[in-house]
């Protein structure tokens, strides 16, 4: 029989008895993989940090937390026009996020995270300018 150290495993053995490759197709040594790990596979995916796919959703998560920063504010303070093309701008984002190929699933989070944020805030400001609308209207009417 061949010599074996302690420190050794009878997995990577070749012997007969033993389980060998054949067994476990992805043990090709016992310090070495045969496949790269889950976070270097992101690390070199097509959508993974070396790309504009990845960062360029990463910078808009932005656009996300002032929106939430926005929902603690007056309804006075939002700016309507600029409420309103952001959430027609996250809008097309997220088709073009669904569309782009490979396709962008953190872009896509983003501006769905982006439009519902926005909607929310135009929504308070339209209302807000409707009761301003009114108030006006009846100090107008009071006036005559």
């Amino acid at each position: 029989p061949r010599y074996r150290s302690p420190h050794t495993s009878s997995l990577y053995t070749d012997n007969a008895s033993s389980r060998t490759a054949d067994q476990w197709p992805w043990i090709s040594h016992p310090f070495t993989m045969a496949t790269p790990s889950r976070l270097m596979q992101f690390v070199n995916s097509p959508t993974g940090p070396k790309t504009t796919h990845f960062w360029g959703p990463v910078a808009n998560w932005g656009f996300v937390l002032a929106g939430l920063a926005d929902t603690r504010k007056e309804e006075s303070m939002i700016s309507g026009p600029m409420t309103g093309a952001l959430t027609v701008y996250s809008g097309l984002f997220m088709r073009f996020a669904w569309q782009v190929q490979p396709r962008n699933y953190i872009l896509l989070a983003c501006h769905a995270a982006n439009g519902t944020v926005q909607s929310y805030n135009f929504q308070r400001w339209y209302r807000w300018s409707q009761l301003e609308e009114q108030q006006e209207a009846a100090k107008a009417e009071l006036n005559k």
